[in-house]
């Protein structure tokens, strides 16, 4: 039996992992979610910087990620007092396979100006407002099968889901919650899908997630809006929230295609 965490590290940068971290388009991909964790974690604790939060996370897919050790490696490309551009790169098989850059900025008190512009249409529902939801059970793999959503039922194009999973992100290392939170992100794709899985295939190349404060708990709430263009792109754009309401913004850019094709 599969041991209840999605990494186990091996030292020196290298990941083995499990299978809950199977990917939903072939069963020996890993699903780019936890990798995308993965890297945030190895930046936390590699270059640890308790004045500085994570602003900007962005991520390229940059090809197959074969379910196989994961070495990880980490530079920073910009350092600063106040600003810094980090870098992670997860690499398989002699050959890069998802990268990640990250700004972090100086931390400070700007509470007397905090605030947001009211959100369009009802609030985001609470976890605990909403139904457990079997909506992700078109998706194959042990990553969406390690997870809990809860949603109203989503329609197509247009979703508000909460994911959680019980699942720790590595074992044998700290993790901090953020990191298991970021480890969430990429289920936003599969949410609120144009075109069943089976007969379309939509996978995103990226990721990029802005933060206006860091969030809280386990929860990741997900209100998200697709778009297919006429000529073989999409987008994929969410506002991201915990349970305290929203805390950025995440985008990913879509490759589309017919299964088969």
């Amino acid at each position: 039996m599969t041991r209840e965490h999605y990494f186990e590290a091996r030292g020196d940068g290298r990941y083995q992992p499990t299978l809950h971290v199977q990917g939903a388009w072939s069963p020996e991909e890993q699903h780019v979610a936890p990798v995308i964790g993965l890297l945030l974690h190895a930046l936390e604790l590699n270059h640890p910087r308790d004045d500085l939060q994570w602003a900007r996370i962005s991520v390229d897919i940059l090809g197959f990620i074969r379910r196989a050790e994961t070495t990880v490696t980490t530079r920073v490309l910009r350092p600063g007092r106040t600003i810094e551009l980090l870098e992670a790169t997860a690499r398989i098989d002699d050959r890069d396979t998802v990268r990640a850059t990250a700004w972090r900025l100086v931390r400070g008190d700007t509470s007397d100006v905090a605030g947001a512009p009211e959100p369009e249409g009802p609030p985001m529902p609470t976890p605990d407002e909403l139904p457990v939801w079997d909506g992700m059970l078109h998706w194959g793999g042990g990553f969406i099968k390690s997870l809990e959503f809860r949603s109203p039922g989503n329609e197509s194009g247009r979703g508000r889901t909460w994911v959680r999973t019980p699942v720790d992100l590595v074992a044998g290392e700290p993790v901090s919650a953020l990191a298991a939170w970021v480890g969430l992100l990429d289920t936003a794709n599969g949410t609120a899908v144009r075109k069943d899985p089976r007969e379309w295939m939509f996978p995103n190349v990226d990721l990029t997630l802005h933060l206006h404060r860091a969030p809280e708990g386990r929860w990741l709430g997900l209100d998200t809006k697709v778009y297919f263009g006429p000529s073989g792109v999409g987008e994929t754009s969410s506002v991201v929230h915990d349970e305290h309401g929203p805390v950025g913004t995440l985008a990913q850019c879509l490759t589309l295609r017919p299964i088969g094709k």
